[in-house]
């Protein structure tokens, strides 16, 4: 009830955030549900879909810093509801795709611009400004885990319009879903009022775009934090993209890979809310490498497996609980570090490295399943990269404990 009544001015501000993240991100992850009935209708490879992807992601990455730059000269509601548009306009392409070149341009550029202006750094930064300092991380983990819900509402519908009436129908149904954004992105774009804190001495508030990048990647926190991101891309889209696939291949029923996707965005709920209560009380550096090690597991324990209906969906509660958990750590450990000014710039440029993984993992996945035959050898690599990648973060966030992240350079 007390977190109800400090959050009540700025419920709209965080409920626009939510509703606009869910569906970008909701869209997006489901996307895979087509994969199969589109690349045998227009007559493109599986390779050519990930790509399309992969360059979605690429997009997103690259251009997620300037996006939060934007943010701090133009405001959150120029960029958000300009990244909306950008999106209904991306999937009514791809609706009506007849070949690579669409589902290139609305899949893969549009959208990918689209999300580096309405997704999680942005929704993240937008959540983060609206609530003080005491309960930033707590919110971070509420408004991560409401914008997991676009899963298990876009993967169903997209999969029974798909079945019924094919994919041309399903994308259909996901522009519709789509234009809901721009209205959420208008109300989340009220917390440009809401003046910035104070800084603090050791944050950069002062400081302009190029010495605020400088300053980040002067942090070796933010630098292992930065690296170890590459390995979340690179497992989470290789899912998203691949599993209906991987699915389809060992004859499973297609309608499982929805309920599957369903099930990862209604643990995601549980996960994010778990872990942005956890940031506020630990090491946010050393819960994201224990996600990253924890996801490895469960990957190596699920594709060494035949799979099954049922070990499919627990395989997806178990991702799903770790999935967007990282969101809020991200996102609170970046606004420790260097302040809430420029805190989506800085969130971008750490998603940079989250997206180049995601290129890997759904162009690398696409490109080692057209030349061997099956996906043994990509989730292996995931399985690896993933250890190292988590054993690392945890070993050194732990050479500090008790030090929250801080600026040594200001």
């Amino acid at each position: 009830m007390a977190l109800l009544q400090i959050l009540r001015p700025t419920l709209p501000i965080l409920i626009g955030a939510s509703i606009m993240l869910t569906l970008s991100m909701g869209l997006r992850q489901s996307l895979g549900i087509f994969l199969q009935p589109l690349t045998q209708d227009i007559r493109i490879s599986v390779s050519d879909f990930t790509l399309a992807l992969a360059v979605q992601n690429l997009a997103w990455g690259f251009l997620q810093p300037l996006a939060g730059a934007l943010t701090v000269r133009y405001g959150f509601r120029a960029v958000m509801v300009v990244g909306a548009l950008l999106y209904v306009v991306g999937l009514a392409l791809m609706t009506a795709a007849n070949g690579l070149l669409s589902v290139m341009i609305g899949g893969g550029v549009l959208i990918g611009m689209s999300l580096a202006c309405t997704a999680a750094a942005i929704a993240m930064s937008v959540a983060a400004r609206a609530v003080p300092a005491s309960v930033r991380s707590t919110v971070l983990g509420l408004v991560s885990g409401a914008g997991s819900l676009g899963a298990l509402l876009s993967a169903p519908i997209g999969q029974i319009l798909n079945e019924g009436y094919g994919w041309r129908m399903g994308l259909a149904g996901f522009v519709v879903l789509s234009l809901l954004m721009i209205p959420a992105a208008w109300y989340a774009g009220r917390v440009d009022k809401i003046p910035l804190p104070k800084p603090a001495d050791d944050e950069i508030d002062d400081a302009s775009a190029t010495v605020a990048t400088k300053m980040a990647f002067s942090n070796a926190s933010f630098v292992v934090m930065t690296a170890a991101y590459f390995v979340c891309g690179m497992q989470l889209v290789f899912l998203t993209t691949h599993l209906p696939s991987y699915l389809a291949i060992c004859g499973m029923d297609p309608m499982l890979s929805a309920q599957t996707l369903g099930m990862i965005g209604g643990f995601n709920v549980l996960g994010s809310i778990f872990f942005g209560w956890a940031g506020q009380r630990w090491n946010k550096l050393a819960l994201l490498g224990g996600i990253y090690i924890f996801r490895s597991l469960a990957l190596a324990w699920y594709f060494t497996l035949p799979p099954t209906p049922a070990t499919t969906l627990l395989f997806g509660a178990i991702m799903g609980f770790l999935w967007m958990g990282v969101g809020p750590l991200v996102a609170g450990a970046v606004a420790e570090m260097f302040g809430l000014k420029w805190q989506a710039m800085i969130q971008g440029l750490a998603f940079m490295s989250h997206q180049v993984g995601s290129f890997l993992g759904a162009y690398g996945g696409g490109v080692l399943y057209d030349a061997l035959g099956s996906y043994t050898m990509a989730w292996r690599i995931g399985v690896a990269l993933g250890l190292a990648g988590g054993i690392i973060q945890v070993a050194f966030a732990l050479i500090r404990p008790g030090r929250p992240p801080q600026m040594q350079t200001a």
